[in-house]
């Protein structure tokens, strides 16, 4: 799966992190300072987001490579984007369905109460581990991420997918904590009606990899016919 899809899914899809994420952005000690140090601070506190996406990426790279060697990765492809389809049309919430889960419930509260932890602290030194502690926090944009992740074949490409997944949420997260809520509320809500096209645009484009996964970029189709053999 191309990076660029990786990137632009972290973009448009940053609005929703504006609404999970942007109060604990905006609450972290990087407020007040001058604005190249509120920069760098931001910054470093989102790079640590992007660190345990990569992460993520890797772990999720194993079993896509254990797909791809099975000759799998194409079907896997297509359940997945059907999948997406299902979320999209159904309104599926993918967090709370997850929360459920005894680990995912364990996970979430130990994430919880360990940023919970650094925030009381407070400093700037901080901000990295938050932002590691807060890309695990539930995250139905990660999940899909993720899904794409799945498919990327090799434990690098699953790593890099994920990376450009979070550097494209930096835009946007990056100007909601250093400009505040600076996007109206009303206009978040609109753009979060979208998300479902967004998710419908991607399941398609999985469907579709995994239904050409096996043809090769370069045809020779022309070439094959006039070289074919002909009944007189």
């Amino acid at each position: 799966m191309a990076l660029w899809t990786a990137f632009m899914m972290g973009l448009v899809g940053s609005l929703h992190c504006v609404g999970m994420c942007g109060p604990i952005a905006l609450s972290l000690p990087y407020q007040g300072k001058h604005r190249f140090v509120a920069a760098a601070n931001v910054l470093l506190y989102n790079m640590g987001r992007v660190v345990t996406y990569s992460f993520l990426g890797v772990i999720i790279g194993l079993f896509g490579r254990g797909f791809f060697l099975a000759g799998f990765q194409s079907y896997v492809s297509i359940l997945l984007g059907v999948f997406l389809l299902l979320v999209a049309l159904f309104s599926i919430n993918v967090e709370s369905q997850l929360l459920k889960i005894r680990g995912f419930q364990s996970l979430n509260t130990w994430v919880q109460q360990q940023l919970g932890r650094l925030l009381r602290k407070g400093g700037p030194d901080k901000l990295f581990f938050i932002g590691l502690l807060n890309g695990l926090l539930p995250c139905g944009l990660v999940y899909m991420g993720i899904v794409g992740a799945v498919t990327s074949g090799t434990i690098l490409d699953s790593a890099l997918y994920m990376a450009s997944f979070g550097l494209g949420t930096l835009p946007l997260m990056m100007a909601t904590a250093l400009a505040g809520q600076f996007i109206k509320l009303e206009w978040r809500v609109r753009m979060r009606k979208l998300i479902p096209l967004f998710l419908i645009a991607f399941a398609l484009l999985f469907i579709f990899r995994g239904l050409n996964f096996d043809v090769p970029i370069e045809f020779r189709f022309w070439e094959d016919m006039q070289n074919a053999p002909m009944c007189h």
